[in-house]
């Protein structure tokens, strides 16, 4: 994301383990190039033990709000194999991320194309309508579909 007031890009990435990654991170470019990393790295971990994302948090898309604040759409994934979409919003993109009272926004359905998990949210907010776009990546047993999520109107839930 470019920040023109600083004059700096701004980056927000999974990071971790092999297979899926574990955690988000923060990094900011003057050019696009070379990269900072956030010494203030994780800058987002998994739940709480019992909650839907306590195993770990990848795949974000950041979005900065009318507001000034930060919505960052995420996979949370209660086991390795189980993955839902939520979101958190936090005043500044870095630090202060609040977890949605309404998460998570996007779950898989029982016996559907997407029964195991739904994750890889990539998020638009369509000013011409007034409602967010998600599209995501769902999957059952056998195979991966694209689907869409809409939610009406600007505002989301803190």
């Amino acid at each position: 994301m470019r920040d023109n007031e600083r004059g700096m890009f701004r980056m927000w990435y999974a990071s971790g383990d092999t297979f899926e990654p574990n955690v988000l991170c923060y990094a900011e470019s003057a050019d696009g190039i070379h990269w900072q990393r956030s010494p203030l790295n994780p800058i987002f971990i998994h739940g709480d033990e019992g909650e839907w994302d306590e195993d770990r948090v990848g795949g974000c898309e950041v979005h900065q709000l009318p507001d000034g604040s930060f919505v960052m759409f995420y996979i949370g994934y209660s086991d390795i194999h189980t993955a839902r979409i939520g979101y958190a919003i936090s005043p500044d993109g870095v630090r202060g991320w609040k977890r949605a009272q309404a998460n998570p926004i996007v779950q898989p359905t029982p016996a559907a194309w997407d029964e195991r998990a739904c994750y890889k949210p990539s998020v638009c907010f369509d000013k011409e309508n007034n409602r967010w776009l998600l599209w995501y990546n769902g999957r059952n047993d056998l195979h991966e579909f694209i689907g869409l999520a809409i939610h009406e109107g600007a505002e989301l839930e803190e």
